[in-house]
């Protein structure tokens, strides 16, 4: 059992307090309002979700002591405009070495720091917490559907895998599936683009589109936010993951969705501040629009559909306008690489054995990369034609191996893929799939170190040669770490 603490009496919040308390958990819930504090507590249910009972365990107070004071971990489940001022106040009642989680959505205007990054900011300003752990909680989680135990996935992340797993122990229970995630400036930025091009869904709704303009606001905005996180320097596999794609998704489609509705009455010709007014809640996409497009600017980063949205909110253009000049935009392509690059390609992996092209496969983190690291890819290579490297995630590298990269994914696969004896790069996300992936490229010779001596011979069953390739002696990535620490 966890002594829990959560900031914020909405019905979000009430949704986890709820899963916490009916797994065991000692929550106390924190209002700043008394009188809705003591509301709640008397009639253990909340106006948002009027079906839900409350559980009796759960205990609802004003006072941030009472609700931070000794817990091991401390939700801030406020909206994103009042993350930074809860923080503050609450900074002197948390405990160094908390878990300190955000649930809400959203870029702080001006500094455009994400929801974490602002808490971290205000808890360090005493000095005192530098041991705080903060994780991000995201996914396509409607409070709603949560309060009544449907099954619902979402995703806990920190640069910090531990604190992001001891988050993930603390939440997972039957009906809420808990992933974890190293990217959390990603997972963070979805949360809080996702909401603008979910108000653009539901301004198209109100216009009168179909489904099919939906589907295309849906995979163009993904394609948006996916092209910001990544100039970012966020991992591109987040956004396709449950926090991107995922979460869009069902704020763009459902019924609960608050950004949603809002942009339905504004397509159906309501002034933005009044369908605000309308909805009675927080429309965090009104608060973050401002914040994403700041962020665009910094980063030269063309987002036609969030500018489409604030020249709607921020500007008061029409949005019948708005939408002709968005479909008349100059044409463009969908692919990223050219035609060249993909024909040759798909020539190689669907060409098969016995033509002449020999296939060889290794596996690998290379993360710092060294001429070790060279010798074997090109010994690799000098046993073949076509050399494939599986490079190991980051979630795989944390999880299975226990090892934090320097380097992302991305990052380290784009160094792979400048070396001339690599063809190509595929991601390495579990132990079990070289089984599959020898069979799906076509290996004719499977490559390792030879520290792995023996432990992937099952592969010769397969058909396969199995190589094990001394390693240069004199360098590795460990000992690099450790004599630039000495230094």
């Amino acid at each position: 059992m966890s002594r829990v603490g959560i900031l914020g009496a909405g019905t979000w919040g009430t949704a986890l307090a709820r899963l916490l308390a009916n797994a065991g958990h000692d929550v106390t819930v924190w209002s700043s309002s008394p009188e809705r504090a003591a509301r709640l507590s008397a009639e253990r249910t909340h106006p948002g979700l009027p079906d839900t009972a409350i559980p009796a365990s759960i205990r609802f107070t004003s006072s941030l002591s009472d609700a931070c004071g000794g817990r091991e971990m401390i939700v801030f489940a406020v909206p994103s405009v009042r993350v930074r001022s809860t923080a503050a106040l609450a900074r002197a009642c948390i405990p160094d070495e908390s878990l300190v989680v955000s649930v809400a959505k959203g870029i702080e205007p001006g500094t455009l720091r994400t929801m974490t990054q602002v808490i971290g900011d205000e808890l360090s300003r005493d000095g005192a917490h530098g041991g705080v752990r903060l994780v991000a909680l995201s996914g396509p989680t409607h409070a709603e559907e949560v309060a009544r135990d449907l099954p619902t996935t979402i995703v806990a992340a920190c640069a910090d895998m531990t604190a992001a797993a001891a988050v993930q122990d603390i939440f997972m229970t039957d009906e809420f599936r808990v992933y974890t995630n190293f990217d959390v400036t990603g997972v963070e930025l979805c949360g809080a683009v996702k909401n603008i091009i979910a108000l653009a869904a539901g301004i198209a709704e109100g216009l009168g589109c179909g489904d099919n303009t939906k589907a295309a606001l849906i995979t163009r905005g993904m394609a948006e936010i996916t092209r910001l996180g990544t100039a970012m320097g966020c991992s591109a596999r987040t956004f396709s993951g449950l926090a991107g794609m995922g979460d869009l998704i069902v704020t763009a489609t459902s019924r609960h969705s608050r950004n949603n509705r809002c942009g339905l009455l504004i397509g159906r010709g309501m002034a933005p501040a009044d369908a605000v007014n309308a909805i009675g809640m927080v429309v965090e996409s009104m608060n973050a629009l401002p914040a994403v497009l700041a962020l665009a600017a910094r980063y030269k980063t063309d987002l036609p559909i969030v500018s489409a949205v604030g020249d709607i909110v921020l500007n008061g253009e029409a949005p019948a306008d708005v939408v002709r000049r968005l479909m008349g935009r100059s044409k463009t392509s969908e692919s990223t690489g050219s035609a060249l690059e993909l024909s040759y390609e798909n020539a190689i992996l669907e060409s098969k054995r016995g033509m002449g092209m020999k296939r060889v496969i290794t596996y690998g983190t290379f993360d710092l990369l060294h001429y070790g690291h060279i010798n074997l890819l090109r010994r690799a290579k000098a046993l073949g034609d076509y050399l494939v490297v599986a490079l190991s995630t980051d979630e795989f590298n944390w999880n299975e191996k226990r090892k934090k990269c320097y380097f992302t994914y991305e990052q380290r696969k784009s160094l792979l893929e400048s070396i001339r004896y690599v063809d190509l790069v595929i991601p390495e996300e579990n132990w079990e799939q070289k089984r599959t992936d020898a069979h799906e490229y076509h290996i004719d010779t499977f490559v390792m170190g030879d520290d792995w001596t023996g432990k992937f011979d099952f592969l010769r069953d397969e058909g396969v040669e199995v190589v094990y390739l001394p390693r240069t002696p004199e360098i590795s990535t460990t000992q690099i770490k450790q004599d630039l620490h000495q230094k």
